[in-house]
């Protein structure tokens, strides 16, 4: 509870000014003539001052505004290898209950980065971005996301962030493992049963040693193809292959990796066309 004075004059404010110095210059003027009842006049101008600038007492009751914290949790596929999906679920628990403890603090929980066949990656910033938009720069705390670390909408600098608070990450997964994606990038609008169609791929790996990676295409489980496909570290192999298309028939590409792997796939009218790890 604080308690103050605020004015609200019934004169502009040059005219409560103007009397205040002129009050003044009387006051000192009957102050060195000593003139009788000096003291009673000087009491009267600052009164006739005061009245016009209106004074009135304020009692304010403040109620303080929480600070809020988000937490976006990755949920995109590559979050389903191994156990990383247990260790995201053990941190946003750890974390909800280490924020729980804060006082004046509101945690907002978001998942992002879910599979849907049109959203192009992981995108947690824009998710973090969306969680605060109704929260002022000032009442920001901060971020954590709890993610594989393949975050593909990081922006170019800090200041994009829109606000100054610390960003903090959970890694999940285990050291030296490495990511690997089977992306389908030209595949037939249609096909005709019974003839070939062409479908290029391209293997994207992150991290680990240059090598061969085993490619092989299956259609309705059965294999219709297997070949090997060189692989750069932080670099992308674009390779092609001609299948056969049948009524009802599912082909996938699997590109065989011996630690994590995301895939993009699309689909083609009359077939089902996907991509596997």
């Amino acid at each position: 509870m604080n308690f103050g004075v605020s004015f609200s004059p019934l004169v502009p404010e040059y005219l409560v000014w103007a009397a205040f110095g002129i009050a003044c210059a009387i006051a000192i003027l009957l102050a060195i003539g000593r003139s009788r009842g000096a003291i009673a006049r000087t009491i009267a101008l600052a009164l006739f001052v005061l009245s016009l600038a209106n004074p009135s007492f304020t009692r304010e009751d403040r109620d303080p505004l929480t600070s809020v914290a988000v937490v976006v949790v990755d949920k995109s596929p590559s979050q389903e290898f191994g156990d990383r999906t247990r260790q995201a679920e053990e941190a946003r628990a750890l974390v909800a209950e280490r924020l729980g403890h804060i006082r004046g603090l509101e945690a907002r929980f978001v998942e992002a980065g879910q599979a849907d066949g049109e959203t192009d990656g992981t995108r947690l910033f824009t998710a973090l971005s969306a969680a605060l938009a109704d929260v002022p720069q000032e009442r920001v705390a901060g971020a954590i996301l709890i993610t594989d670390g393949r975050v593909h909408d990081v922006p170019g600098e800090a200041a994009a962030l829109g606000f100054a608070a610390p960003l903090h990450a959970l890694i999940t997964g285990h050291k030296n493992e490495r990511d690997r994606r089977v992306v389908l990038t030209a595949a037939p609008r249609f096909g005709i049963v019974g003839q070939m169609q062409s479908i290029s791929f391209r293997i994207e790996d992150q991290g680990g040693r240059a090598g061969t990676a085993p490619v092989t295409v299956r259609r309705d489980g059965e294999t219709i193809e297997t070949r090997n496909v060189r692989v750069k570290p932080a670099r992308s192999t674009t390779s092609s292959l001609r299948s056969t298309i049948g009524p009802w028939s599912r082909s996938t590409a699997c590109a065989t990796s011996f630690a994590s792997c995301s895939c993009r796939a699309s689909r083609m009218p009359g077939s089902a066309l996907g991509a596997t790890c």
